[in-house]
């Protein structure tokens, strides 16, 4: 299901507007991309900040009405206010059908508390990667890619080649030759049998 966010031409520029805007509950932003001109934008924080913190909104081709007018878009950048947390500005990208996009998509790990490498080796989790760079068409762009830990064992990793992704979508870092690991479960210091022998015989 598309994310549908709202938003009306902003005519008025510059630092003095914007916090005016932003006093009367409104987001300054852009949207540019595509063969249109970037056009500069205003939304309602309420109703943005409602879809901006669910993850799916910062991974998924968003649904921009602007005027009455949809246009597919991707959110590109944001700044928020570093004390209350609201959103200061935002960037939103035009994307073609036809064309790939790059972008960021989040890892869900999941058989965390099966793996091998934790329920028999006593190892610890380490998310190297929380997510990735991919390239794909905006149909196939998904919102998250599974990492399964089921059969990962204490002193493995999971790399980027061994995911599964779904079809007509790679990994930007792979395809330049970089096969990063992305999880991996470390040995417990001091095992078990380190212990033992370091116990005196009775």
């Amino acid at each position: 299901m598309s994310i549908e966010i709202k938003a009306v031409k902003r005519d008025v520029q510059g630092t003095g507007a914007s916090r005016r805007l932003r006093r009367a509950g409104s987001v300054p932003g852009v949207v540019y991309g595509g063969d249109q001109a970037a056009v500069s934008i205003e939304l309602n924080h309420k109703e943005l900040f409602m879809e901006f913190r669910h993850e799916a909104f910062h991974a998924s081709i968003l649904s921009l009405v602007l005027d009455g007018k949809a246009e597919s878009v991707l959110l590109r950048d944001y700044q928020l206010h570093p004390v209350r947390n609201t959103i200061q500005h935002i960037d939103f990208q035009r994307v073609s059908a036809t064309e790939k996009i790059h972008v960021k998509v989040p890892f869900h790990f999941v058989n965390e508390d099966v793996a091998p490498g934790v329920k028999t080796g006593g190892g610890n989790i380490s998310h190297i990667q929380t997510e990735a760079d991919v390239s794909c068409l905006a149909k196939d762009l998904p919102e998250f890619i599974e990492v399964d830990l089921a059969k990962l064992e204490a002193g493995h990793s999971i790399h980027l080649s061994e995911i599964k992704l779904p079809k007509g979508i790679e990994f930007v870092q792979l395809a330049h030759g970089d096969d990063a690991a992305v999880v991996s479960i470390a040995k417990p210091r001091g095992g078990s049998e380190e212990a033992a022998e370091e116990t005196p015989a009775a």
